[in-house]
């Protein structure tokens, strides 16, 4: 929170949540580099966050080779757009928690007044029942996405059955493209509502480049044959034109 904010203030107090192997939005965290503090910050009364993207996929044809798409193209991807809504604080807004001086912390009132790009952390925290010690090992997640999110169990009656863990996504280098807040005369709480654009998405720790892992690949090292599938790729398929 920003830096006149008392985080041990009762709007900020902690609750529960269901233990489901369905995601729910409870366990949903998302934090910001808040007016004032020295790392990121959980960001209180959020009522709404979604991320979109899309891209264009093109077709390839052949003329004399009948209504048939010889192969499918993906174009560039668009950039991806977060859906930022709050719940607006006397002394907390929406700019001053992305770290924004606005509203009592200096006089950023426009998104003119935005001269640097901000970062989001959001954190889907698993509950106990999908929690391991070995996540990354024994259920297929990558060990550098997941993190310790909470206290280790010790058996107390008041402890997780497991350390909870986490899948950790960044927003980098995000931007303000509309900002809104609506004063109605019958409705008493005033709503933020923005829309920002992503510059990029990654873990915060992996090494992103040409020939990472995403998998589906048909083959690996050397030509060794991957752990992907798709009967365009299958044996016998010639991979020259």
């Amino acid at each position: 929170m920003p830096s006149n904010v008392n985080t041990g203030n009762y709007i900020y107090r902690q609750g529960t949540a269901p233990n489901t192997r369905a995601a729910v939005s409870q366990k949903n965290k998302l934090y910001g580099f808040a007016v004032g503090a020295k790392a990121f910050q959980q960001m209180g009364v959020i009522s709404e966050f979604t991320h979109d993207e899309s891209r264009t996929i093109d077709p390839v044809r052949g003329v004399g080779f009948g209504d048939q798409v010889a192969e499918l193209v993906p174009s560039v991807t668009d950039p991806m757009t977060l859906t930022l809504n709050k719940t607006l604080l006397y002394t907390a807004n929406l700019f001053q928690v992305l770290g924004y001086k606005g509203g009592i912390d200096g006089l950023a009132r426009s998104l003119k007044h935005h001269r640097w790009p901000f970062d989001v952390r959001q954190e889907l925290v698993f509950s106990e029942l999908s929690s391991s010690p070995n996540l990354g090992d024994s259920q297929g997640f990558a060990g550098n996405a997941t993190v310790s999110t909470g206290p280790a169990s010790d058996q107390g009656n008041n402890d997780p059955i497991v350390t909870p863990r986490a899948l950790i996504t960044y927003f980098e280098g995000c931007w303000m493209n509309s900002y809104s807040a609506s004063y109605a005369s019958d409705s008493a709480m005033v709503t933020e509502n923005s829309s920002v654009t992503v510059t990029d998405i990654i873990d915060g720790v992996s090494t992103y480049g040409e020939f990472i892992d995403t998998g589906l690949a048909p083959v690996v090292d050397n030509g060794t044959a991957g752990q992907g599938y798709s009967l365009r790729f299958a044996s016998g398929s010639t991979t020259t034109a």
